[in-house]
Parts: structure tokens; C-alpha cells; sequence
């Protein structure tokens, strides 16, 4: 059986490499750029490998509508709730922010709208209070913003290396 962490490495070596969804980044820099703005915020290691892994259901071949889920349940398999809902949770959580937030919802990149349509659009008023009151809401709400300013053609980041350090540690398996 591969480590979990070395198969990360890999997702983020192989199908990293794609373009993501119509942005001007790949996968792997999208993810990347969404962990240096946690780590760049301060944020703990839970959210930092949250941000890293938040669209890795995509790496495992999943579509748009359910790679949160996909991820949160592999992730699951070798990581604590701390990162796993948060990636579990983070479309929910672009899905509230546009009811709550209208000038959130306006900058938003033309294919997040186009996705967001398929995820459901904007919460209601009911389920966002819904939303905002499980526990892992506001660290899904963090992971959204970070996921949402990843998308920076020609952004430095580190490599995926970089990070298994934290990866290791955040492991309960």
C-alpha cells in the first residue's frame, strides 16, 4: 500500500498538472496557492494541510459536485476532522458566503459562478444558519477564502515537498 503522503505527491505530479477549471493555474498551483495564503495568514497546520488538499477529490478523479466528498472520505482514512471537514465542507462554505456576503459573491471568478450554479447556488437564509452553526464552518469559511485567492497566474509557490512535514504530523493513522 503507497503512503498516503507519497500519493499525494503523486496526484499533485500527475493529474496536478492539468489545467483547473478553466482558470489560469493548474490544479497543483491552485492548491499550493491556497496553502501559502493560509500559512502566510498564520493559520495552524490542520487548516494550512485543509488548504493543501482542499480540491484533491478532483486528483482522485472525482467531478465537480461531489470532489469534496471524495476527498474528505480518503482523507479521513489518515487525518484528523481538523483537515478533513474543512475540505469536506469547503463548496458548502462558497455556497454560504454568497448568501451571506454579497460582495463576496462579486468576486468571484467567472468559472467559481459557473460552478457555484452547479453546486447549488447560494444557501438559503435557513440553511446558512444551518451551516454556520457546525463545528468546522468557520475553518470550511477560511479554507473557501484562501481556495479563492489561489487562482494567481505566475504566483511563487513551493512544491508539494514542502509540505509533508506538516502532513506527517497532522497524521492519526
Amino acid at each position: 500500500m503507497t503512503d498516503p503522503i507519497d500519493r499525494v505527491e503523486q496526484l499533485f505530479g500527475g493529474g496536478g498538472g492539468n489545467a483547473y477549471l478553466g482558470e489560469d493555474v493548474t490544479i497543483a498551483t491552485h492548491m499550493l496557492q491556497a496553502a501559502a495564503r493560509a500559512a502566510a495568514a498564520g493559520a495552524d497546520g490542520a487548516l494550512v494541510a485543509a488548504a493543501l488538499l482542499h480540491d484533491v477529490g478532483y486528483l482522485l478523479g472525482a467531478r465537480e459536485v461531489d470532489h469534496p466528498e471524495v476527498a474528505g472520505r480518503w482523507l479521513a482514512g489518515w487525518l484528523p476532522a481538523a483537515v478533513t471537514e474543512p475540505v469536506r465542507l469547503h463548496v458548502e462554505a462558497k455556497r454560504y458566503l454568497c448568501a451571506v456576503d454579497r460582495a463576496y459573491a462579486a468576486t468571484l471568478s467567472r468559472e467559481s459562478v459557473r460552478t457555484l450554479a452547479l453546486q447549488g447556488g447560494p444557501m438559503s437564509p435557513e440553511a446558512a444558519a444551518r451551516f454556520a452553526a457546525r463545528p468546522h464552518a468557520a475553518a470550511a469559511v477560511a479554507v473557501r477564502r484562501w481556495d479563492d485567492g489561489g487562482k494567481v497566474p505566475g504566483a511563487a509557490t513551493g512544491s508539494v515537498g514542502h509540505y509533508r512535514g506538516l502532513l506527517s504530523a497532522q497524521r492519526t493513522d
